[in-house]
């Protein structure tokens, strides 16, 4: 299935992410012929299998080429990245090449002065403008992807039949259905990392662009108000999934990847569903063993009366930015790892869906041809909230949605909350 067809270019154009002003870096130079002793620091969160081996094998391939670079990795769970990243950002520093997934915290990063500017990205490497869309602010590019996809829902086929489910829900209201039936069938319907909170936010935010379209994401962003009747209808949704009480047990307190989290939870078969990005099932084998050919994947289902569609994707992708201070080796690591040949080995171990044009040939895996077909047609992309919107903003979508999600919140404080901070930071 090839990404480059017509709904990949709306994609690009409808990606929603917070201008600002640009950088006055230059061009990137070519690496110092002089041959001299480098050393590059790069922080990643390829913790998981198959990325931690690929990487790795990056690393040893570039030096191998490159005798004089030496590459220090410092790979850390997605929390505890964030953390680190919004403490040297902060401190105006950053290593020499650091995962982002752009929007509103690459902006803030640019910001402070921390990120180098790319310069032409063609010169890097063919990115689909879907991939690079959201590391580019004002035109320039200020970190590239290494791949590209959506959320959606992965669920156990095996599991679905023994609770009578004939077919993947279609309707919000249907979907409640297929919860109750699992239920009643003694089968835990959904397995969440409630501990990390940034899983539980999708659920608020695709119910956000179902109900209200991805218009109101984008007015929200510019008005800095929440507090519209569509935001608080998208949380009394996430609140009647709620009361039927479909997670797992001590969901509050689990983790994503864990050997007891939310992926190893459905990769072991202990629940029928989780709401997760293209990489779900490296981490489901990786955590869980994995559930083979019962693993299925289906999209957000659309909300009755909504004025969203479910043809409308929420994703995004995994992308390395270079620090501002970072040696010109930093840019050529990224031309390297973005090379064909290293592309088409990334998406050929499943690890996600290609960002360089040419390497969609290369997907093996029948469920990654789907979320790569249902992203080819997508009408409209809309980034993860917790990165399109600033960090504050982002993290307070989290917090407030995880409150929603464990009782502590409602639907109306939740668009308050978020209302307050976004306002703050405006």
């Amino acid at each position: 299935m090839s990404l480059r067809r017509h709904g990949v270019a709306v994609l690009a154009a409808s990606v929603l992410l917070l201008g600002g002003c640009g950088s006055d870096a230059g061009e990137s130079p070519e690496p110092a012929a002089g041959g001299g002793k480098v050393t590059l620091d790069w922080w990643h969160i390829g913790t998981a299998e198959p990325n931690k081996t690929i990487y790795e094998g990056w690393v040893k391939a570039y030096q191998a080429k490159n005798p004089n670079v030496t590459i220090k990795v410092t790979a850390m769970e997605n929390d505890a990245f964030k953390s680190k990243m919004a403490t040297v950002t902060t401190a105006a520093s950053a290593p020499d090449i650091f995962s982002t997934w752009g929007g509103g915290v690459l902006k803030q990063q640019l910001d402070a002065g921390i990120v180098k500017d790319l310069g032409d990205a063609k010169a890097i490497a063919d990115f689909t403008p879907a991939a690079l869309a959201a590391y580019q602010v004002d035109g320039k590019t200020y970190g590239v992807p290494i791949d590209v996809g959506m959320v959606g829902f992965w669920y156990n086929k095996k599991l679905f039949e023994k609770a009578g489910v004939s077919e993947p829900p279609a309707t919000w209201a249907a979907f409640l259905e297929t919860v109750k039936k699992l239920k009643a069938a003694g089968i835990t319907p959904i397995a969440l990392a409630g501990k990390e909170k940034w899983p539980g936010h999708y659920y608020w935010t695709y119910l956000a662009m179902r109900v209200g379209g991805l218009e109101a994401l984008k007015q929200a962003a510019t008005t800095h108000d929440f507090t519209g009747p569509d935001f608080v209808a998208a949380g009394q949704r996430l609140k009647e999934l709620v009361d039927l009480q479909p997670f797992q047990k001590g969901f509050l307190n689990a983790a994503y990847s864990t050997p007891d989290g939310q992926a190893a939870t459905v990769g072991g078969g202990k629940a029928a569903m989780e709401l997760m990005g293209q990489w779900a099932p490296s981490v489901q084998k990786d955590s869980g063993g994995g559930i083979g050919e019962d693993l299925a994947f289906f999209p957000f289902p659309a909300v009755e009366g909504g004025k969203g569609t479910a043809t409308e994707a929420l994703g995004g992708g995994n992308g390395f930015a270079v620090g501002a201070d970072a040696p010109a080796e930093a840019v050529d690591f990224l031309k390297f790892i973005t090379q064909m040949d290293n592309q088409k080995q990334f998406v050929e171990s499943g690890a996600g869906l290609p960002a360089v044009n040419g390497a969609e040939e290369a997907i093996k895996d029948a469920n990654l041809k789907n979320v790569a077909g249902t992203l080819a047609g997508a009408t409209g992309f809309q980034l993860y909230l917790d990165q399109a919107y600033p960090p504050a903003v982002g993290q307070e979508i989290n917090d407030s949605v995880a409150g929603l999600i464990a009782g502590s919140k409602t639907p109306e404080q939740v668009s308050a909350a978020i209302t307050e901070t976004a306002k703050a930071e405006g």
